[in-house]
């Protein structure tokens, strides 16, 4: 395979020998395929599998209608339902014109065509047609094999791979991050990997209970201990007993508590408030924190030796603004996830959507794009959900969209060489992951700067 297979296709299907030479000339830096006919437009796509097709709709036997174009977009999907067909249409075939979209077609375009407009057009396409592949390409490896976590950036997916391989340990850790970015995700994920799987996974959030009552969430308490106590009742590390106790936000948890959580910790038994008895527990422990709890332990606000014991292993994990691909792919996962939920009839995001989705900071994480994306799919009145109802420029995000197609092409080259070569065990097994030949991915390597060392 040469190297025009970094190079996008696009397949021209026009009848006017003129404007078919014109729209070949126009864009010669892509690989260009021309036809004037629907039998060999469908040929093309198979045998080319073209990202973008530019299709007039009035094609021979039925130059001056439309049924043939109609057929030729409903075939062409058949074959290869992601490519994008873009039609072009006269200004006073509107009706058409949208009949084509309900059918699939990605967008249209008047004649006689402004080549300003259609390039944009072709860009914002193919970016978006470039986006969607490389998510279908991750989505078989996108959560490492770990349950419940959709990602495709390498960062996570090593992090993957220390989860599967602390699951069946009991090692007492400690995962750090950001609020939102999907710690309890993580922690669960060592739950369904460990032997414990089948028993309790009990979170509690350090945070979010007052002071005054923390202690007798954790370790229950006797009836009649205290004003209200009119039965005894377990805490969460005894119903967490054979099982995982997860404990969120443990950085907020009151330093009059933690010389208890210590003990515990060492000692794994437990007294109930206002009771004698000794209470033995086996249970896995998980914490999670979105401070830093080795300069809190110097300042004297949080146990140096309960840091020591939490902290037997660290994960840190990456916010969401950092992680190569993975705006775009939990964007569908949510959509799907919400549109399903409330029965709504939601096929995918405009091209705009998704490029204001990855520009996007997400200050909040992941809780809040599935925030942002649960409301959004219920407003939405389209069936593909728009910038408009994301509501992201009201954000004081940049109204620009404009994308270099040169350059993310570089872009999504360089990271794709670079994601094969850490997975791949050498520059033979890496070429053959990423479809190209061999002596091709060592000038890709050298075009780009990229070493084995690098990637390794």
């Amino acid at each position: 395979m040469d190297d025009k297979v970094n190079i996008p296709v696009i397949l021209i299907v026009e009848d006017d020998q003129g404007l078919q030479r014109q729209l070949c000339w126009h864009f010669d830096q892509y690989e260009i395929i021309a036809v004037d006919n629907r039998q060999d437009a469908v040929a093309a796509v198979k045998e080319y599998r073209p990202a973008i097709v530019l299709q007039d709709l009035g094609l021979p036997p039925d130059p001056n209608g439309v049924s043939e174009g109609m057929r030729c977009i409903e075939e062409i999907l058949n074959t290869t339902p992601n490519c994008k067909i873009l039609v072009m249409t006269g200004r006073a075939e509107q009706e058409n014109a949208l009949q084509a979209i309900s059918l699939g077609a990605h967008d249209f375009f008047h004649k006689p065509i402004n080549t300003e407009t259609l390039d944009l057009i072709i860009e914002r396409s193919l970016r978006l047609h470039q986006l969607e592949e490389q998510n279908r390409q991750r989505e078989n490896q996108t959560s490492g094999g770990i349950l419940g976590l959709i990602t495709s950036d390498p960062k996570m997916l090593e992090i993957c791979k220390v989860i599967e391989k602390l699951a069946p340990t009991e090692v007492t850790c400690t995962l750090l991050g950001e609020s939102g970015v999907g710690k309890e995700v993580l922690a669960k994920a060592l739950h369904k990997h460990s032997p414990r799987k089948n028993n309790r996974f009990m979170a509690i959030n350090c945070a979010s209970i007052p002071e005054n009552l923390i202690e007798s969430e954790l370790f229950g308490y006797e009836k009649g201990a205290f004003s209200g106590a009119a039965k005894r009742t377990a805490g969460k590390i005894e119903t967490a007993n054979k099982g995982t106790l997860f404990l969120d936000e443990i950085g907020d948890m009151p330093l009059s508590l933690q010389a208890k959580l210590l003990r515990f910790l060492q000692e794994r038994v437990i007294e109930r408030v206002g009771g004698t008895d000794e209470i033995e527990i086996d249970t896995r422990v998980i914490c999670a924190t979105n401070k830093d709890l080795k300069a809190m332990s110097s300042l004297g606000t949080f146990r140096e030796d309960l840091y020591y014991r939490i902290c037997e292993m660290e994960i840190e994990i990456p916010p969401l603004r950092e992680r190569t691909g993975d705006k775009a792919l939990l964007a569908k996962y949510f959509l799907q996830k919400h549109s399903e939920a409330n029965n709504l009839n939601l096929k995918g995001f405009t091209s705009d959507a998704l490029l204001a989705i990855e520009k996007y900071e997400w200050p909040g994480n992941v809780r809040e794009l599935e925030n942002r994306l649960k409301t959004a799919a219920i407003m939405c009145s389209n069936k593909y959900l728009g910038v408009s109802e994301l509501g992201l420029l009201d954000d004081g995000q940049e109204n620009d969209l404009s994308i270099s197609l040169k350059d993310t092409r570089k872009q999504a080259e360089s990271t794709a060489i670079t994601r094969a070569l850490s997975i791949a065990d050498n520059v033979s097994a890496a070429a053959k992951l990423l479809g190209v030949s061999r002596p091709t991915l060592y000038d890709l390597m050298k075009k780009y700067g990229i070493t084995q060392e690098q990637s390794s």
